[in-house]
């Protein structure tokens, strides 16, 4: 039946889970593989989701108005989101972030009609730096809707009300294992607190990144795993607001090179071409596949973006 839409809006949602045959059958998993295929949204990751949720809820509230400026921190997917909802429904956006972005983030966020202001990669490293850089976005643009993508509770809601149902429902009830990665956590703590309300026993695991892809104060660029933040041993203020320190059952990490040839495996097995952060999560996926333990049971493993935005080197390296 033939329909046509009326708003970027609703395009947004719905994604496809993919069974990986090939890449099981290659490495001789135990377990099966489903891949959640986040590009497939409209500007092309799954930050669209909460774009829409936080954008939509402020519209309810009556909070921002066709015209208003939007504006928060991000190492870009999400702000491309916010940028492409806004300029479907009448906003402007303003983003803070990280000089270590990939060009074709940047490029992308500029195309969007958004303003960029860089953020030196170090300045990161303090463990005031969320609390510090809130501030200052806010003190920049008083009149601006922040839309706080860290803290703002749509972003998890968003991912209750969409992404776990999606995953519950094509899943017809059979996952074990949700596997994801945390940026601003509301991927993992949404979606992995309605997957567990449906299913007793059913385990949350995040992918995180291994120290030598961390930035420090003698390496502020580091091959980092774009949009993947470490969850452990790491001081509470550096954590998002809206990740919930309770959902996990285990954290797997791993290096940036391992990420990389993940997801370059996975598109020259299955024709998948996604990104970094997508390759972190189906490498703890196939850590967990080649248990025993895990033999016959469904992973579904959370793919956020597309390559196609890490083609060309972060702007901070050389």
């Amino acid at each position: 039946m033939a329909r046509i839409y009326d708003s970027l809006s609703e395009l947004i949602g719905n994604t496809p889970l993919l069974e990986l045959h090939n890449y099981r059958r290659n490495r001789n998993l135990n377990a099966r593989i489903l891949a959640k295929i986040e590009y497939f949204n409209p500007a092309g990751s799954i930050k669209d989701r909460i774009a829409w949720g936080i954008i939509k809820r402020a519209e309810e509230d009556g909070k921002i108005r066709r015209g208003d400026l939007l504006v928060d921190v991000t190492s870009g997917n999400t702000g491309i989101g916010l940028a492409a909802v806004a300029a479907a429904r009448g906003y402007r956006t303003k983003f803070y972030l990280s000089d270590n972005i990939s060009q074709d983030k940047i490029k992308l966020l500029s195309l969007y009609g958004a303003e960029v202001v860089k953020v030196k990669n170090e300045f990161f490293l303090d463990p005031e730096a969320l609390e510090k850089i809130t501030a200052r976005v806010q003190q920049e643009n008083p009149t601006a809707f922040f839309t706080d993508q860290l803290a703002n509770p749509a972003n998890p809601r968003t991912h209750f009300e969409t992404t776990g149902p999606e995953i519950w429902r094509d899943t017809d009830g059979a996952i074990d294992i949700f596997v994801g990665a945390v940026g601003t956590g509301g991927t993992i703590s949404g979606a992995g607190r309605f997957l567990k309300s449906q299913k007793a026993g059913l385990k949350v695991v995040i992918a995180e990144p291994a120290a030598e892809s961390l930035p420090t104060e003698e390496k502020p660029y580091p091959d980092e795993i774009d949009g993947v933040h470490k969850v452990t041993d790491v001081a509470p203020e550096q954590l998002p607001r809206n990740f919930d320190t309770t959902i996990a059952d285990e954290v797997i990490a791993l290096n940036t090179a391992e990420a990389r040839k993940t997801a370059e495996a996975l598109v020259r097995e299955e024709g998948i071409f996604a990104g970094t952060s997508s390759g972190a999560v189906l490498w703890a996926a196939t850590a967990l596949a080649g248990r025993p333990e895990n033999a016959g049971k469904v992973i579904v493993a959370v793919l956020p973006d597309t390559g196609e935005r890490y083609l060309t080197a972060p702007t901070g390296q050389t």
